[in-house]
């Protein structure tokens, strides 16, 4: 049983999905593996994950035009949004122990949880679906698609603070990347990595580097770590 809100050492808490909430970049990775390579980029699915894991696909068009030589077209990135959907709607799997933590810190903050993804909305809304959790987030997912820059600036974080009315520096933030923590951290918020033995996710060393305050393996231990954390830090 987690304390009450009022007991709780952070007014909110705000997740990052992809990675965080839901096992969709070895998905993703997948599909645009296959995209790049009909393309001319001969790049495995192990070389996909390591440029591309974190990162919105529509920031890295220039880097992939270069190694294409191709112009990507609007006609080309919604094939690759469709695709990539299809294949989510078809295999997605929750991480381990998420929809649990997400439940849990729901009912103690009152409701104060958000997601802020670097991912266009869609994408976010059908995999939270997807995975049963989408009610806990009703008005209350943010994309950095709709933010003047997204991670690893800090926009889309200080967004869900803001609507949510809370102070970033009172937020915990749930992060996997490098680029993610970057922003969470920019924000000013306290960090958490989440860090498995799995592909697709940052090292602990690297997630430290970038100021992630704790580093964890399994999700099924955030919340207790989460309502402890004055404990844990003093």
């Amino acid at each position: 049983m987690l304390p009450a809100m009022t007991d709780f050492p952070f007014d909110a808490v705000l997740f990052d999905c992809d990675g965080v909430l839901v096992d969709s970049e070895p998905i993703t990775s997948r599909v645009l593996t296959d995209m790049l390579n009909e393309l001319g980029w001969g790049i495995t699915h192990a070389e996909t994950m390591q440029i591309f894991t974190g990162k919105a696909v529509k920031d890295e068009l220039p880097l992939i035009e270069a190694r294409t030589g191709a112009t990507i077209t609007q006609d080309w990135f919604d094939q690759f949004r469709q695709r990539r959907n299809d294949a989510l709607d078809r295999d997605l799997l929750e991480i381990p122990g998420a929809p649990d933590a997400v439940r849990a810190l729901h009912q103690a903050l009152d409701g104060r949880i958000a997601v802020a993804s670097g991912a266009d909305r869609r994408k976010v809304e059908l995999q939270l679906a997807k995975v049963g959790i989408a009610d806990c987030f009703n008005g209350r997912v943010f994309s950095g698609h709709e933010m003047p820059r997204s991670k690893p600036f800090p926009d889309v974080y200080l967004a869900a603070a803001q609507a949510l009315g809370v102070d970033p520096r009172r937020c915990a933030i749930v992060e996997d990347t490098v680029t993610g923590a970057t922003a969470g951290v920019a924000a000013g918020a306290t960090v958490f990595g989440y860090s498995p033995d799995a592909n697709g996710h940052s090292g602990a060393q690297a997630l430290r580097s970038v100021g992630v305050s704790q580093v964890f393996t399994d999700m099924r231990q955030l919340p207790a770590l989460l309502a402890g954390w004055q404990a844990a830090a003093a």
